[in-house]
């Protein structure tokens, strides 16, 4: 009797693109050479059966260099939105398009070496988690400033969520298909993805890999990263919230202490005069933890108030160009009068 033949693993690559004109095609091309049935370094069989480019409306040519590379490989599968919604809501309408036993998650810029997909299957299948980050076996070409931010980023949000797989966060990322699909079905506005995908799942594990420079300038600002890390403090849970009755509790108990202090000292000596420095540093101090509190609360509200309208996470369309806006207007030429 023959052997049997190895299951073979389907992989859907999601790539979120925004600003990939130049360095979107060099990955695609790698991602292509994985296409037939591969080995990874413990033996296991897998192929790369889709890879889906998500089209976020970036300002350049990204769109057209999509189409080049839809043309030359049928397993290049757009994904269009209908306006730019940004790095995490474009990743998981691709999430909802994937059809592969695993999905992996990556930069359009070049950083993540398709080469090591494998290795991260093998992680996945010998820990039994359903989602592996690559962690980087070397220092990530972003800058010094930029990589200590992001790693006081994920150690304040460990913190926050209570739970250490924060600090493994990472945009590429293996994930189980149906857990990946199953995410992008209840998952509203405003929510962080690795954040939403530490609800459910059942194991997270990482793998080393290493990261190589990005092809092109990064698009992230100062702006933009506040904005990013903000959104996963306020989607972590409710430990931000508790914070505001932690800081309300030592206030209040600051404000008996000084009120006992002042008046144990006014019976001593009824001829001190309460310095008014103290008193307005007293003030201003409050008043800012009171207007941090109330903003931290007013988040809150914000992103319960996006999911109670039905604010669309995503909206998937067709290609533009082969829409109603792609039909342009021609001039007739007088000669065919």
């Amino acid at each position: 009797m023959q052997g049997l033949q190895p299951r073979v693993h389907t992989l859907s690559v999601v790539i979120p693109v925004y600003r990939g004109e130049k360095s979107l095609t060099p990955v695609v091309e790698e991602l292509l050479a994985l296409a037939g049935p591969q080995l990874t370094p413990a033996g296991h069989s897998f192929a790369i059966t889709e890879i889906m480019p998500v089209w976020d409306n970036g300002p350049d040519a990204s769109d057209e260099t999509i189409r080049s590379l839809q043309e030359r490989s049928p397993l290049v599968r757009p994904v269009w939105l209908s306006r730019n919604f940004g790095q995490h809501p474009a990743t998981m309408a691709g999430l909802a398009s994937a059809g592969g036993d695993w999905i992996v998650t990556m930069d359009e810029d070049g950083q993540h070496d398709p080469a090591q997909i494998g290795r991260m299957l093998d992680t996945a299948l010998a820990e039994q988690a359903t989602v592996v980050y690559a962690q980087p076996s070397n220092e990530p070409p972003h800058g010094a400033f930029r990589n200590l931010a992001s790693r006081l980023a994920k150690r304040i949000l460990a913190r926050a969520m209570g739970s250490r797989s924060a600090t493994q966060f990472n945009s590429f990322r293996l994930i189980l298909g149906e857990t990946g699909r199953a995410l992008s079905a209840f998952a509203g506005p405003g929510v962080y993805l690795d954040v939403a995908l530490s609800w459910i799942s059942r194991k997270v594990a990482s793998c080393p890999v290493p990261m190589r420079s990005e092809g092109r300038e990064s698009s992230y600002t100062v702006r933009s990263l506040s904005s990013h890390f903000w959104r996963m403090v306020v989607t972590s849970g409710t430990r931000a919230l508790r914070l505001v009755a932690f800081l309300g509790a030592i206030i209040g108990l600051l404000g008996l202490v000084l009120t006992v202090v002042v008046v144990v000292r006014q019976i001593m000596d009824p001829a001190a005069i309460v310095g008014w420095a103290s008193l307005m540093c007293v003030i201003l101090i409050g008043s800012g933890l009171i207007l941090f509190s109330l903003g931290v609360v007013a988040e809150y509200l914000g992103v319960t108030v996006n999911q109670a309208m039905g604010k669309p996470l995503y909206l998937i369309v067709g290609d533009p160009e082969h829409g109603p806006l792609g039909r342009r207007d021609v001039t007739p030429d007088p000669q065919d009068a």
